[in-house]
């Protein structure tokens, strides 16, 4: 190769990375759009349409979001999985697309490993072991010595196939030797429905869900599947102090981008999200109020978060006999 072949190709090279640097500090250029993979209303939408607002005003674009339920999460995610790689659809979801999803269907429209680029873990909480009011055990460990000494299997209400009620309560009872009632409804409202009502003793669920009725006396949490109480709900041990650690299970919320997105809208998005979500007033008004902690950690730090949930909801997966369908 000679010396002008050599020049020309640094020259291209050159010229390439100069297109490249201009494209991503001019991010954004037009709307971007941030896809939820739930319906309307749900724990997501309170904070993310705010941050929403927020990255609009700092960007001078808007944020839009859209949400595509169904297939337990699959349609949207595999939207975001098969969009450019640009920064202009993102993911905004709780841990099941790339978590569960992979241990209940045989095949996923997308790669939970490959499709994916953590950006910022928004919030995560552990949930409410809870029980109806007139269930007599007041502790995990009640309950278990319960369990083990019913003349049948006590039943627990879910929200269907994977959710964190039949992998926690599964988990529970292999490990302590004893044997639930699983009974799935479809969805938070039936089942919560079935709680109220006497009609199942023992479900888990979000703060979000159940805290205005654990507060106003409808049901009873006994404990939270965190390794720390919450500040607005103190007298909840955790399941870590309950004497029963192995049971942790925290739900998070955080933000994605496709696969391929290039490093510097990635640590744009990371760096303006982060500032909106260190905002004292913005936390207490949208976020807290969920009895959600906000996290804001690095992509870097998002993405060992997930490792550690695969191998922890694998081992839960297992005492709960779940197969791929």
């Amino acid at each position: 190769m000679n010396a002008q072949i050599k020049k020309i190709i640094i020259i291209a090279i050159l010229i390439c990375i100069d297109i490249s640097l201009a494209f991503t500090q001019g991010y954004p250029i037009r709307n971007i759009r941030i896809i939820v993979p739930f319906s309307p209303g749900g724990t997501s939408d309170v904070f993310t349409r705010p941050l929403a607002k927020e990255l609009s005003a700092l960007w001078g674009h808007p944020v839009i979001i859209e949400n595509v339920p169904g297939g337990d999460t699959t349609i949207g995610a595999s939207k975001v999985a098969s969009a450019p790689a640009d920064g202009y659809t993102l993911l905004m979801t709780n841990s099941q697309p790339l978590v569960g999803n992979r241990y209940l269907f045989k095949k996923l429209p997308y790669d939970p490993d490959k499709n994916f680029i953590p950006i910022i873990m928004v919030a995560r909480s552990g949930s409410f072991l809870i029980t109806h009011p007139s269930f007599p055990a007041k502790n995990v460990k009640e309950l278990v010595n319960l369990a083990r000494n019913a003349p049948e299997s006590i039943a627990y209400a879910s929200t269907g196939r994977g959710a964190a009620a039949q992998l926690v309560l599964e988990t529970l009872a292999k490990r302590e030797k004893f044997k639930f009632n699983h009974i799935p409804y479809k969805g938070v409202p039936p089942a919560l429905t079935a709680l109220t009502s006497g009609e199942v003793p023992i479900a888990i669920f979000t703060p979000a869900g159940s805290g205005a009725m654990i507060r106003s006396g409808k049901l009873k949490a006994i404990a939270i599947t965190s390794t720390t109480r919450l500040k607005l709900f103190p007298d909840i041990p955790s399941i870590v102090e309950s004497g029963y650690p192995y049971l942790t299970y925290l739900t998070w919320f955080g933000l994605f981008a496709p696969t391929g997105t290039h490093t510097q809208i990635i640590e744009k998005i990371h760096r303006d999200a982060y500032t909106i979500l260190k905002r004292t007033e913005f936390v207490e008004r949208f976020i807290s109020p969920s009895s959600l902690e906000v996290v804001a950690n690095t992509p870097e730090e998002f993405l060992l978060n997930i490792r550690s949930d695969v191998a922890n909801v694998a081992a839960m997966v297992t005492a709960a006999e779940l197969h791929p369908e």
